[in-house]
């Protein structure tokens, strides 16, 4: 007669892992074996489960990734130059602890944006925060805050975020307002936070891009210095999975 009025105190605790994890033991008659101890500790085990499940779709969900890529999934059969030991190192996520930034190049489809996002989501498992950006759009973002009040609020929780990739830098040239934006962001993740940055364009010519040279050497040295690099090469794997999707066997 117990059961039913400690299920619905669980409930009323929205203590929803040992909810459920009660009701089992309540329907397997082997666990009146168990001691009350082992009884405790697998419902704490599962309220840990629970939570921690709980908090992992919320990062996840507001990680807003492009793919919904896993390190576990990664192709290193074909030939794009991908480094299977440097992988390695980075789903460790200890780089992310160090706050040191990660610098992917290469053509376009080649895989930079679904690793980017592999990893990610590999630091949201580890129960670090992640935001996926696209340069552009932060830029669009950015300017209209400046306008409406926004743009100190929008920066703080930039900054506070574990981790932020970057996404297609280097498309346009950068305007002077992007420019002073861009070295905020960076200044104040620099050292304490991780960027995640993925380009087409090869990092020496990144100076044009940014286009103020007294800036760009600032920006480069929080961006450059302190970063891995992932240098990516080959065909497009998105034309390459068309070819193999469209092609006909031969008879």
């Amino acid at each position: 007669m117990l059961h039913h009025p400690t299920l619905e105190k669980l409930q009323h605790l929205r203590l929803t892992g040992m909810y459920k994890a009660l009701i089992e033991q309540m329907n397997m008659p082997e666990s009146e074996t168990l001691s009350f101890e082992e009884r405790l500790g697998l419902l704490a085990d599962r309220e840990i489960t629970e939570r921690e499940d709980r908090r992992l779709k919320t990062r996840m969900r507001q990680a807003k990734l492009k793919h919904n890529a896993c390190v576990e999934d990664l192709d290193y059969r074909s030939a794009r130059g991908l480094d299977k030991a440097l992988m390695l190192q980075l789903t460790a996520c200890r780089w992310i602890h160090d706050g040191l930034n990660l610098i992917i190049c290469g053509p376009t489809g080649v895989g930079k944006t679904w690793i980017a996002c592999a990893l990610a989501h590999k630091a949201c498992q580890e129960g670090y925060t992640a935001l996926y950006l696209r340069l552009p759009r932060l830029f669009e973002d950015l300017s209209l805050a400046h306008g409406d009040g926004r743009f100190s609020k929008l920066m703080a929780g930039l900054a506070k975020t574990d981790l932020i990739i970057l996404d297609d830098w280097g498309l346009a040239k950068f305007s002077a307002e992007q420019r002073r934006d861009l070295l905020e962001l960076l200044d104040d993740r620099h050292g304490n936070r991780p960027t995640v940055v993925t380009s087409q364009v090869p990092v020496d010519h990144w100076h044009e891009v940014i286009g103020d040279p007294t800036l760009g050497d600032a920006i480069l040295d929080r961006l450059v210095h302190s970063a891995y690099r992932i240098n990516l090469k080959g065909e497009s794997l998105r034309k390459r999975y068309s070819k193999l999707t469209t092609a006909t066997p031969s008879e």
